[in-house]
């Protein structure tokens, strides 16, 4: 199996390094999580469709990894507020996972309850990078769909996780790596297809029902991990058959062990956004983007 996203769904992930249980939840309120969100737009208003500012230092970085790393353990933020934080979230990664000379300002000044969710997150986001060879000079011929709720959507891992025994964090890892939980559309260069990425050739052997459907694409993700290790424990060696390069098992891994950790960090990985590295930078692209062939990138793109 090979992801669409390889070259393009490049988002860091905000996982734990150490496994299970080795970071606790942040030290946060339900208050701290609601002033979060105030301050991380004090400027604008809460508008989801407006593309984040990356941070331009390594303290504007941490910063924003704090605020936003509280405000999607907070159940009390919701809607609006909850998408534009965890959007938040995902750009200051971004920005940091390319800038090496951050780490140690961006560790030291992010609160010592976040570190090894921040730390992870950028592990996460640089292992990824590594599959991209070049930034593309052209946009790609995919569309961009609104996910299926957060909540349905978990009902299809769990469900996943029930019948196969694959624990329900890592198949949100692969749909989150994958399509970013569905929002990516199209046919990979070898052939793959739908919200978990299948060739025809596995679909026929592990699918049941429609590859496009949320829903049967991850039931088949799941029988595909447990007939090739994951039910017997070896989630390493089953993600290596699901894509077969080391920095995608360790991207997954993150994800979902960061989730088993903290079931929260689902609110943001839920929200996280499809972004594709070009020439000229980082295209987010939006729900709503269509297109059935390839055209060069321009400025306008990266607005």
């Amino acid at each position: 199996m090979r992801r669409l996203a390889a070259l393009a769904v490049l988002a860091a992930s905000a996982c734990s390094t150490g496994g299970k249980g080795s970071v606790g939840p942040p030290t946060s309120t339900s208050t701290a999580g609601r002033q979060a969100v105030v301050a991380a737009s004090a400027s604008t208003t809460i508008d989801p469709t407006a593309k984040p500012a990356p941070p331009a230092s390594a303290a504007a970085a941490a910063r924003d990894i704090a605020r936003t790393e509280l405000a999607v353990r907070d159940p009390s933020v919701t809607g609006a507020a909850l998408a534009l934080a965890a959007h938040q979230q995902q750009v200051a990664y971004r920005a940091w996972a390319v800038r090496p000379a951050w780490d140690n300002e961006v560790l030291t000044r992010v609160p010592l309850s976040l570190r090894g969710a921040a730390t992870a997150n950028m592990t996460a986001a640089r292992r990824l990078r590594q599959l991209v060879r070049t930034p593309r000079s052209v946009m790609p011929a995919w569309r961009i769909v609104a996910p299926k709720p957060a909540d349905e959507l978990r009902r299809d891992y769990e469900e996943g996780e029930r019948a196969f025994g694959i624990p329900w964090q890592y198949l949100a890892a692969v749909n989150l790596t994958e399509t970013k939980m569905g929002r990516l559309r199209g046919t990979s260069n070898a052939g793959a297809q739908g919200p978990m990425q299948f060739l025809p050739s596995t679909w026929a052997r592990y699918g049941r029902g429609d590859v496009q459907s949320d829903h049967d694409s991850i039931l088949a993700a799941a029988r595909y991990l447990a007939a090739n290790g994951g039910k017997r424990g070896n989630m390493s060696g089953a993600l290596h058959h699901y894509n077969p390069t080391a920095t995608y098992v360790d991207a997954v891994k993150l994800y979902a062990e960061q989730m088993i950790a903290d079931e929260r960090a689902y609110r943001g990985y839920y929200n996280w956004q499809v972004y594709y590295l070009t020439t000229l930078g980082d295209a987010w692209l939006r729900v709503g983007y269509s297109a059935t062939t390839s055209r060069p990138v321009t400025p306008a793109d990266l607005r």
